[in-house]
């Protein structure tokens, strides 16, 4: 049996709400990544107030910035989610995502929430990404 090492790195620093619930933006195990969610939040304002596709561009763009610390790119993105506040705008949010992600194409999930933690946040995204030998490439460096 071969001896399996997790390797963990964390990425932070895009929300203050990591500080204020105590979490990480990204996290390295093993050869995976995943982003925790993001939203529109960007250098402490809301982005693309009212327009979905411009939040969902914004987001997605939270979410690979933490992945580009561990140097992957959309290319290693396996599975998004978004989350959305309004079922109205599955089409724009729908829209975005296919102009990121359409040559990756990842496995995906779209869901209705009632809310978010900012009332003008309209669609909060997550990302996991996996790149083979990623793990060994991380050691000994924190991201």
């Amino acid at each position: 049996m071969t001896e399996r090492r997790i390797v963990r790195g964390r990425v932070t620093g895009f929300s203050p709400w990591e500080e204020e619930f105590g979490y990480a933006r990204a996290v390295a195990a093993g050869d995976h990544v995943h982003v925790a969610g993001s939203t529109a939040w960007v250098d402490g304002r809301i982005e693309h107030e009212g327009d979905p596709y411009g939040q969902t561009l914004a987001a997605f763009g939270v979410g690979l910035k933490a992945l580009a610390a561990y140097g992957l790119t959309v290319d290693d993105v396996v599975r998004t989610r978004m989350y959305i506040t309004h079922v109205r705008d599955a089409e724009e949010v729908g829209r975005a995502h296919r102009q990121l992600f359409d040559a990756a194409r990842p496995v995906a999930t779209m869901v209705v929430v009632e809310g978010l933690i900012d009332s003008r946040m309209m669609v909060e995204v997550e990302i996991d990404a996996y790149r083979a030998g990623l793990a060994k490439t991380l050691e000994g460096k924190q991201p």
